[in-house]
């Protein structure tokens, strides 16, 4: 009777185990399809949006282009050129619409293996008048994705088109602006989502028609199949994954613990019920901790994914050489560093979380997010701290803070600004190394409304800035003694690179604490400034009153600048347009209605950009903080404004704001 119920209790551990198997087994399985569909549906839409804002934005341009229809291919040409996706590039004019033209005229211009070539392929062979992708933008107003079709008159491959309609002054629709991708970069990416070795994907249109499939047909036993639908074109992407391959293995373990178990009943009954109890105690446990340890795992690899650790970080650039460590004492820790250049500085921070391990990591996590957020948008270093402690002291609940510092360093000059919170002081190196001079400011998080003072100092060519948390200097060996500070500084010895540096610096740690455990985290991070000669520069100045009749000058201004830099036509075109919009929305609004006022315009001309600084004594208004308008819309239906900034932002590489000294300031830059 024992027997029996022995035998019948073991069964019973068995099918469950196989159960929850089976259940786990599926549920990692839906999880990684759907995570591989999620992410690959992210990449299409990335693809998708990049090329609708690229559309969308030109579209509006060539409103102001009708009148010169043989300048948009011009543009067309531009955009392709900067965008390696756009396989072709099309604008299509209604019917007989400009004259001397044709009834058909449409300009493509195509990426063929001898370059960006232009042709005009609408003609009664080429009715484009019939096509979805002209009728729906003509009808509707909106842009639109087509089917994928074999484009025969342009690349000779498979393609899709987006497109959109072009308006008149008038608000009629008079043509359609239109792009085509390939679709061979869409079987790379569908190829790639195979959770499981017996699995594939495929993509369909909307319509049914096959985009992305395997190479070769695969024969799936049992599938199970998994969907999403690619919300801007209405594809839908499948994944399947055998059920056989999935649960073959696990059916193959349960017949053997079957087995396992009759033979360990007739042998030692009793001794395979005790040890059956302990081993799944042990089980659990082991599994208990697996978990644990794999959760700390992945936090550990999000948290250090959020810092930059590609070294060196610009490589492009010979002004600066930066180098970065950090080591948490647990599995995830407290410490954080970051750095990012915008508009030609260099933004960088380094801080240190009270407490240590999850905890810390969290505030970690919300300091380094917080850090890029404001400083997004503002320049100041005291005032990017002053808004991150205000944010962090208000959602304190768990009283924590952080030991921060903060600086902004001028790549063309040198110029640092920095502001600290309760961090400890950097050491500048340069002929000797010294401790930066530092205000006592408090840490972040512990009280909202405090003003963080900046300060300021000059870096010359070859200077060398190095930061670090505590766990450099409270680094303790087995008799409790600490690196400290002196040690530190011994070990900064003569500029070498900034990787030597931190090497040298880890070395001496290590041979310090001599197999100690480590107590708390390590960060380190040394920025080294190269700029040797300033980039050379001029400048031009125009002065104009807040007259709408003034803008004419803005034209001469910058015709002037690009026949001396030799700059061509369609270049300086978008210069002067993007100056336009800027000047006339000061014009309109930075001065009462009745007040004279100026606008002064200076022009920064350097070897590979060219910068216009607009200026005025207005009324605060920052024109970034407008959002884009949404051009998917109609032209009545879409609300007045939004479109100049937009305009500006599609045709400068960088646009800035900033309120100085009771002025507006309004940096617009072209790379050239």
């Amino acid at each position: 009777m024992l027997v029996l119920i022995a035998a019948v209790l073991l069964e019973v551990i068995g099918l469950v185990q196989y159960y929850y198997s089976r259940k786990a087994l599926r549920e990692e399985a839906d999880s990684r399809a759907q995570s591989e569909m999620v992410a690959t549906q992210l990449r299409m839409e990335n693809t998708f949006i990049t090329v609708e804002n690229s559309a969308g934005g030109l579209s509006w341009v060539f409103t102001d282009k009708l009148d010169t229809p043989d300048e948009i291919p011009e543009i067309i040409r531009l955009l392709m050129e900067n965008n390696p996706i756009i396989a072709n590039g099309f604008i299509a004019y209604a019917p007989d619409y400009l004259p001397g033209k044709g009834h058909w005229y449409e300009p493509v211009v195509s990426r063929l293996p001898e370059g960006l070539v232009l042709h005009q392929v609408g003609s009664a062979d080429h009715d484009y008048f019939a096509e979805p992708w002209y009728q729906v933008p003509m009808e509707s107003g909106k842009g639109y994705w087509s089917e994928p079709y074999f484009d025969k008159d342009g690349v000779r491959k498979l393609v899709v088109t987006f497109s959109v309609p072009v308006y008149a002054p008038t608000g009629e629709r008079v043509a359609v602006f239109g792009v085509d991708m390939e679709l061979d970069w869409l079987n790379d990416l569908v190829s790639k989502v195979r959770p499981y070795e017996d699995s594939y994907s495929t993509l369909v249109s909307r319509e049914g028609q096959l985009i992305a499939s395997p190479p070769e047909t695969l024969e799936v036993k049992k599938p199970m199949r998994y969907e999403t639908m690619i919300e801007r074109t209405g594809w839908r992407m499948a994944v399947v994954i055998s059920e056989d391959a999935l649960y073959g293995q696990i059916n193959k373990v349960s017949t053997l613990v079957l087995i396992l178990q009759v033979l360990g009943l007739l042998l030692l009954i009793l001794i395979i019920l005790r040890t059956a109890r302990s081993q799944r105690r042990l089980e659990k446990a082991k599994e208990a901790r697996s978990r644990i340890e794999s959760e700390l795992t992945i936090a550990r690899g999000i948290q250090m994914s959020m810092i930059p650790k590609i070294f060196p970080p610009f490589p492009e650039r010979s002004d600066i050489d930066i180098y970065a460590t950090i080591v948490p004492a647990k599995e995830v820790g407290g410490d954080l560093y970051d750095f990012y250049i915008r508009d030609d500085k260099m933004y960088f921070c380094i801080g240190d979380v009270s407490g240590k391990g999850v905890p810390a990591s969290l505030v970690m996590a919300v300091t380094r997010s917080l850090f890029r957020t404001v400083s997004a948008h503002e320049k100041s270093p005291g005032r990017i701290v002053t808004e991150m402690n205000n944010s962090m002291s208000d959602m304190n609940e768990s009283n924590m803070f952080v030991t921060f510092f903060c600086g902004v360093l001028d790549l063309a000059t040198g110029h640092l600004r920095y502001c600290n919170a309760g961090h400890n002081a950097p050491v500048i190196l340069n002929t000797g190394k010294s401790l930066l001079p530092v205000t006592a400011n408090i840490p972040l998080g512990i009280m909202p409304g405090m003003v963080f003072q900046e300060q300021e100092i000059d870096m010359r060519y070859d200077d060398a800035i190095f930061l670090y948390t505590d766990g450099l200097t409270e680094a303790e060996n087995i008799r409790h003694e600490l690196f400290g500070e002196e040690r530190m500084m011994e070990a900064l010895t003569g500029l070498k690179g900034s990787r030597e540096h931190l090497e040298i610096m880890q070395k001496e740690v290590a041979l310090f604490v001599d197999g100690a455990p480590q107590s708390d985290d390590l960060t380190m991070l040394i920025i080294h400034f190269l700029n040797d000669v300033q980039p050379s520069q001029e400048e031009r100045h125009l002065l104009i009153h807040n007259d709408i009749q003034q803008i004419p000058q803005l034209a001469e201004f910058v015709e002037t600048i690009a026949e001396e830099k030799k700059l061509d036509h369609a270049l300086t075109l978008n210069l002067n347009l993007a100056l336009e919009e800027a000047v006339t929305n000061v014009i309109m609004y930075a001065y009462p209605e009745g007040t004279d006022g100026l606008v002064d315009i200076e022009a920064i001309i350097r070897k590979d950009s060219l910068s216009f600084v607009i200026s005025d004594s207005g009324q605060p208004f920052d024109p970034t903080a407008t959002p884009d308008a949404d051009i998917s819309l109609g032209v009545t239906e879409r609300p007045i404004g939004g479109l100049g900034i937009y305009l500006v932002r599609n045709i400068m590489d960088s646009v800035s704001y900033e309120r100085t000294d009771g002025k507006n300031i309004l940096t617009m830059t072209k790379n050239i």
